[in-house]
């Protein structure tokens, strides 16, 4: 252990690392629970991946405080292969996508999340936030004869008073007491509140038993054949991708929150272990999760302990502590969850709209509403982030300059100014004066560079035009990257570059 790490060993609270731990883990029960029935999975299958992605994430992952479970992201894209094929392929499909997020990793393309745009980020997390208060509106409902229906008379209100308590709480508790998270007091009291006073309420063995036995290790029952590999691999491959979207994105949460670095790829290769080892201990899978992640670092934790305490109090759970779980009115983690919501809203972006440019404006909405209406994370990233570079191409496009001159010589000199790619070769062009221009041109490349290979065409074409009336087309000031593109494409355009020994080449 080196000096660092031993300091940074000293300086961890324990209790507060605790105590986040297993209010991490009472928030995430109830999601778990419900994403493993929503897909048609035995609860424990949901309980299993938030014990088995918390342990390994918190001893693999890419950066302390960040909390992995079964997210309903990554199980919501297996649901079809699960009622079209059973749950052995489920298993199946979740240890390969492991691999190819832990592929992700080794060839260090975690390092592409930083290319998602600010507006993308705002998006992203105000329609999540908007998914989790929303989700919660789902505890307000009972079965009548299978069907769920809205709450209504005594129950109701009962549920409203417990929840905004519950609120009330989480509020005001950080001011009286500063030790203990004020979720985990605000649970405490209002179970404690309905279990000495006999309040009749829905609790959370309302939802689902929970008592069961450890991960039993078993390969999962699938043929292994070319033909499996056809059936799983779509899957596997969109369940890696989203849960690496989202774990990405949770994990730049986190160190926009706390003002610390985490590793991308570290993560990518934590959370596809992690998803091996689910495939091979019976559970759905999963990915890292926002709110839990929210919740953690508001209760004060730093480290990677309150992530493994959270994942050790689901199996202690799971074992022995299932009877007293079962009664946690779900009033109390609906209120703890509408409190994450409203503070994982970036309210800020209503005051940034009227200085942020409209197009931004436009894919911040644009984000948060197609994660809002399709639940889809990570189809809602890539929209945004395809849409701000398809913006930022337009915007260069249009911006670049060419300023003419005539040398000492009576050569025409263009200097240009933005970058010439495949967007704005066609306003390049039309820069050029072949009719009216003298004998040898020089274009200057001093405040621009050749970025692609449709630039390159273009300046064959060009050179080509002007050769075709007996005049020469000289290039100045190239960068050191232009200069290896124009190399690498020899054969293709041949150009001739002025050498200029007093200029030093920009990189």
């Amino acid at each position: 252990m080196s000096i660092l790490q031993f300091k940074q060993f000293k300086e961890i609270n324990y209790k507060t690392e605790i105590l986040a731990g297993l209010t991490v883990a009472m928030t995430m029960i109830p999601e778990s629970l419900s994403f493993a029935i929503l897909a048609g999975l035995s609860p424990l299958t949901g309980l299993y991946a938030a014990f088995l992605m918390g342990l390994v994430t918190s001893i693999l992952g890419g950066r302390p405080g960040l909390v992995s479970g079964g997210a309903g992201a990554t199980i919501v894209v297996l649901i079809a292969l699960i009622n079209a094929h059973g749950v052995e392929y489920l298993f199946a499909a979740v240890a390969l996508a492991g691999l190819l997020q832990i592929a992700v990793g080794a060839f260090k393309l975690g390092k592409f999340i930083r290319l998602i745009p600010q507006p993308v980020m705002f998006g992203f997390l105000n329609g999540l936030a908007i998914i989790i208060f929303m989700a919660q509106l789902e505890q307000f409902k009972v079965l009548d004869n299978g069907v769920a229906t809205w709450m209504t008379g005594t129950p109701l209100f009962t549920m409203l008073g417990l929840t905004g308590l519950t609120v009330v709480l989480v509020l005001l508790a950080p001011r009286f007491i500063k030790a203990v998270p004020a979720s985990l007091i605000a649970i405490l009291v209002v179970f404690a509140l309905v279990q000495f006073s006999g309040i009749s309420t829905k609790k959370v063995m309302d939802i689902a038993h929970i008592a069961g036995d450890f991960p039993p290790f078993h390969i999962p029952s699938v043929p292994f054949t070319w033909e499996t590999l056809q059936i799983i691999f779509p899957y596997a491959l969109i369940m890696s991708a989203v849960g690496l979207i989202e774990s990405l994105l949770t994990l730049s949460m986190v160190d926009e929150l706390t003002n610390s670095k985490g590793s991308s790829n570290k993560e990518a290769i934590a959370q596809g272990t992690a998803n091996i080892v689910n495939g091979f201990f019976s559970g759905m899978g999963g990915c890292a999760m926002v709110a839990q992640s929210l919740v953690n670092i508001n209760a004060g934790a730093r480290s990677r302990l309150s992530a493994f305490i959270g994942a050790i109090s689901i199996l202690i759970i799971i074992l022995v502590g299932a009877p007293f779980i079962e009664l946690i009115p779900m009033a109390a983690l609906v209120g703890v969850m509408m409190m994450v919501a409203i503070s994982t809203f970036k309210w800020g972006f209503f005051r940034m709209m009227r200085k942020m440019p409209k197009s931004d404006i436009f894919v911040g909405i644009l984000v948060a509403a197609i994660t809002v209406v399709l639940h889809n994370l990570a189809l809602a990233v890539l929209i945004g982030v395809i849409i701000s570079a398809l913006v930022f191409a337009w915007d260069s496009a249009i911006r670049i300059r060419a300023r003419k001159s005539e040398d000492e010589f009576g050569n025409k000199v263009y200097e240009i100014y933005g970058p010439l790619f495949f967007g704005s070769v066609s306003t390049f062009t039309e820069k050029f004066d072949l009719e009216s221009d003298p004998e040898r041109i020089i274009i200057d490349f001093r405040d621009s560079r050749i970025v692609d290979m449709s630039a390159i065409d273009a300046l064959h074409k060009l050179t080509s035009k002007y050769a075709a009336k007996g005049k020469t087309v000289v290039l100045r000031h190239l960068s050191e990257d232009s200069r290896n593109l124009l190399e690498n494409a020899k054969g293709l355009i041949e150009v001739n570059i002025l050498e200029d020994p007093t200029y030093k080449v920009i990189i």
